[in-house]
């Protein structure tokens, strides 16, 4: 194949869809990193301080990445939020505070909001490069939504939908 779309994938031009795309996953996750912060202040059990760390260094690597990107092709970028300070626990009010099982449901709907974020990019997108960079950031999100379901799960926090416990028997005639 020759022409404008041949060749490598990163010297190909990014059609305006993948353009949004890249600089909205960037936004977004310059909004997560900012949001979770806030979290990791509010939240009291260790595990999910844990997943918050996780989930805020896979926030800075996709700015990191979708920033680059953005440049390489002379587009800007969107505007990084300041830091927030940290805080103590004890110094929030108590009905300030996000308890530990808000942050949890919280953070799940965001990595499930995510998923379908990034298979949106995937099947839009025409470089090999972005499709695959969002397949990894798909993966990464998939596996953070398992971790996540198990300690909601453990640790009693899951709402679960209404569940079916009553089988219908089936009916031999």
């Amino acid at each position: 194949m020759s022409g404008i779309l041949g060749g490598n994938s990163k010297d190909e031009p990014m059609h305006y869809g993948e353009i949004y795309g890249v600089w909205q996953a960037s936004m977004v996750a310059k909004g997560s990193i900012s949001c979770y912060r806030a979290y990791l202040n509010h939240a009291g059990d260790h595990e999910l301080k844990k997943i918050l760390g996780t989930l805020i260094d896979q926030a800075e690597l996709e700015v990191s990445e979708c920033d680059k990107l953005l440049t390489d092709n002379g587009i800007g970028t969107a505007p990084a939020l300041p830091d927030r300070p940290q805080v103590k626990l004890e110094d929030i009010p108590v009905g300030a505070r996000f308890t530990d099982p808000e942050i949890a449901a919280k953070i799940a709907a965001d990595v499930a909001t995510s998923l379908v974020a990034c298979s949106q990019v995937m099947g839009q997108s025409i470089r090999e490069d972005i499709g695959a960079l969002f397949a990894k950031y798909h993966m990464t999100k998939a596996a953070l939504g398992v971790k996540i379901l198990k300690m909601t799960k453990e640790k009693g926090w899951l709402i679960p939908p209404p569940l079916q416990v009553k089988r219908h028997e089936t009916v031999n005639a």
